[in-house]
């Protein structure tokens, strides 16, 4: 037993980042974010296909998801997607834990990012930013202004203290959407960059790898990543947000690793 917490475990869109490519993504990330705008942008068949994302997800046990750009991107929702996108959301009363992905370069780029995020009712925006380094006034006005947080996701950062560099004194509107498998690429510690984060965490992608310096990911207990060290963490700073399984293979369809690391998390939190 590691925690007393419980958390809401959402099941992270990007998941899916090799399911047009059936299953085989063979030239990188790209890839596959490429070929999930294609099969999403139609206005004409998104209802059905964003339905079809949604009930896998709640099929696999979950109430709560992550919606990523590569199924419904800020560059080229509609308002036609949008209203689809709540009307799938409502029909099967799933919540959006937090809207995932990349957020333009421009301050016109992030407003148009928390419109999306207005639609699907969410808080969150987790993700990589680069308009906060353009327009750093620019971004922290329409968090402001909208009621968004930005969740810096560590990918390159070798150190918490590189995130914490770029957060600042902006405590109010933003934070850190910790990815565990990315701190265990870098081969730092998940569970001491958690504690040091601290109030800092907005947002949890929990994540497993198989091996430090690659990002191959795997069930969550399976790889390097001290998942339990990071529960007990999350549970001593009294982070008590979204929770997202994620596991991106290149290779197969993830959802029952999903399942069964859902399964293990919520033993783990027992």
């Amino acid at each position: 037993m590691t925690s007393t917490e419980t958390y809401e475990l959402s099941y992270m869109g990007a998941n899916l980042v090799a399911q047009q490519l059936a299953w085989n993504m063979t030239e990188g990330w790209m890839q596959g974010d490429d070929a999930a705008n294609a099969y999403y942008r139609p206005v004409e068949t998104f209802e059905e296909r964003f339905g079809a994302f949604v009930d896998l997800a709640v099929e696999a046990g979950f109430k709560t998801i992550d919606v990523w750009t590569g199924q419904l991107n800020w560059t080229w929702a509609t308002d036609a997607h949008l209203s689809a996108a709540r009307r799938v959301l409502d029909a099967r009363g799933v919540q959006v834990a937090s809207y995932a992905g990349s957020f333009g370069k421009t301050a016109d780029d992030f407003q148009r990012v928390c419109d999306v995020a207005a639609a699907l009712n969410t808080t969150i925006l987790g993700g990589i930013c680069e308009a906060l380094a353009q327009d750093r006034e620019g971004v922290l006005e329409i968090l402001r202004r909208t009621g968004r947080i930005l969740a810096l996701e560590n990918h390159p950062e070798k150190t918490p203290a590189e995130i914490l560099a770029r957060i600042g004194d902006d405590h109010d509107v933003l934070g850190t959407a910790v990815d565990t498998g990315w701190w265990g690429t870098q081969g730092y510690s998940a569970a001491d960059a958690i504690r040091e984060l601290g109030a800092t965490v907005k947002h949890v992608h929990l994540k497993d790898i198989k091996a430090e310096g690659a990002h191959e990911s795997c069930a969550l207990g399976d790889g390097v990543v001290p998942i339990e060290g990071c529960l007990k963490e999350m549970a001593a700073i009294g982070y008590n947000g979204p929770v997202s399984i994620e596991h991106e293979p290149d290779t197969y369809d993830p959802t029952p690793e999903v399942i069964e690391s859902k399964r293990r998390v919520l033993a783990w939190t027992s």
